[in-house]
């Protein structure tokens, strides 16, 4: 498994790819910003974007999110309880000086239980709320890796 973890943004959120050494495919987790650094990462891997997942809907780790989606044609995939928050950007950036990213929109929503995969590796959503109504975390089994937002 490929795990490239970054901060990108005026917040430095961190942002992680996730790649499959075999198939080449890709997820990326809260693209807040630097969408340019993430697409390089992912051309020097010669990684396939397939999943845009968003552990949650600050600002810091949706802010690139749709930038992302036009360069890639990847889906978005966020928990509905964060819908709210996405209506909020606007509000958000002006809180922390940000430029506002416009409206995100979600292609999928996913919760508890479900199974995300790219190529052969294979990750459990956790609906973690607290930080957010929405928020979840990603659980990797083979490599017992969790990624939480």
């Amino acid at each position: 498994m490929i795990h490239k973890i970054f901060p990108v943004g005026p917040l430095q959120c961190n942002c992680s790819i996730i790649g499959d050494e075999q198939t080449h495919e890709a997820m990326v987790i809260d693209p807040g910003d630097q969408i340019e650094g993430i697409l390089e990462i992912l051309r020097q891997e010669k990684l396939t974007l397939k999943q845009i997942v968003i552990t949650h809907a600050h600002i810091d780790h949706v802010g690139g999110a749709m930038k992302l989606k036009a360069a890639t044609c990847a889906p978005i995939l966020m928990n509905q309880n964060d819908y709210a928050l996405l209506k909020m950007l606007d509000m958000q950036a002006a809180w922390v000086g940000m430029k506002p990213p416009g409206d995100v929109h979600v292609d999928e929503t996913v919760s508890q239980g479900r199974v995300l995969k790219i190529g052969e590796i294979s990750s459990n959503v956790i609906h973690t709320p607290g930080h957010t109504e929405g928020s979840i975390c990603l659980y990797f089994p083979e490599e017992k890796k969790l990624i939480a937002g």
